[in-house]
């Protein structure tokens, strides 16, 4: 077990990725308490004792409670973890803040993307509803849900500008086959979890279209270089985006259908629908969508070249088709690969 188990900690979102990391952290030997804002899942969950919608077959340890109390979930727990979808990410901490005003809690999240509307990082988002005197970490990493629930090996990474709040999250999951590194590149690990979702999506339509090996494996490399380059632009570092949270999540997520990104690609490009058509099809939001909308705006502010991104972009707001977007990239005029 890690030095620090048995402590509680309240996991806040109850899909796939909030009950995974539930379980884990139950398994440590924490007491886990898992909130859903649905007082009907909350009771499903508690009553069958596992996820039958995202992670069937996976039983929730003894030492998880389910819950649709916020005030309850927030009970006594030393340690808040987050796990929304980016959208709500705001709405979420604002609902905790009171709850949490005047008490010292480890915090993090494990949701990957933009805040949509403001295209702002989500620490941002967290620095503006809880102050900046709240320590707070984000987890990341290459990782499925249900790899995870399931106790198959997994690597991620806990990202603080607080050494000791890193330490906190990673001795709280680092477990068996589960380890957590430390980190203290926030912005490096948040763009690397966000624009693999972007990428993801890009590979997905190019397998899609059965473009093959050899351009499923150019989009990786030159989605590598559009992070890299909106990590540098943001204050990220590129040592960051090579490691776990950066190249290790976007090869995970560009190569495997568990990601739903990459089938969104894959469903939009062999039965061409409207982009909610889609969505509505794979049953899970596609944190990609979001996100390149919020990049696009980003790319504007700082004049980046983000080809790859411009023609996702393109593709979900329906400005051309899938087959358009390849014909488009690959008129681009030749340059050196160092740009």
């Amino acid at each position: 077990m890690s030095m620090d188990s048995g402590s509680t900690i309240a996991v806040i979102g109850a899909g796939a990725w909030g009950s995974a990391l539930g379980i884990h952290l139950a398994r440590v030997g924490h007491q886990v308490h898992l909130w859903t804002h649905s007082p009907e899942q909350a009771q499903a969950l508690q009553t069958q004792r596992e996820n039958r919608r995202y992670l069937k077959g996976v039983h929730f340890p003894q030492n998880i409670t389910v819950t649709s109390d916020l005030t309850q979930a927030l009970e006594q727990a030393v340690g808040v973890l987050v796990v929304v979808p980016s959208h709500v990410f705001r709405a979420t901490l604002q609902q905790m803040r009171a709850l949490l005003q005047g008490r010292e809690v480890h915090f993090a999240w494990a949701t990957k993307g933009f805040e949509p509307e403001s295209a702002s990082l989500l620490h941002q988002v967290a620095e503006e509803e809880l102050g900046g005197s709240q320590t707070v970490a984000v987890l990341s990493g290459p990782t499925f849900a249900d790899e995870v629930a399931r106790g198959l090996p997994t690597a991620m990474v806990s990202a603080s500008k607080d050494e000791a709040e890193s330490a906190f999250w990673a001795s709280m999951f680092h477990y068996d086959h589960f380890r957590m590194y430390t980190q203290h590149d926030v912005v490096g690990v948040e763009v690397g979890g966000a624009y693999k979702n972007i990428m993801a999506i890009a590979t997905g339509l190019s397998d899609g279209l059965r473009l093959g090996a050899n351009a499923r494996a150019a989009l990786i490399a030159r989605g590598m270089a559009e992070m890299m380059r909106l990590g540098q632009a943001l204050g990220g570092q590129p040592e960051t985006l090579m490691g776990l949270a950066g190249l290790g999540d976007l090869v995970l997520t560009c190569t495997d259908d568990l990601s739903r990104n990459r089938r969104f690609g894959l469903q939009l490009a062999q039965n061409p629908g409207t982009v909610d058509e889609v969505i509505t099809a794979i049953g899970q939001v596609v944190e990609g969508v979001k996100a390149v909308m919020a990049v696009k705006r980003i790319a504007g502010r700082h004049q980046l070249d983000l080809p790859i991104m411009e023609q996702v972009y393109r593709i979900v707001t329906n400005a051309c088709t899938p087959q358009e977007a390849v014909e488009e990239l690959m008129a681009r005029e030749g340059r050196s690969e160092d740009g």
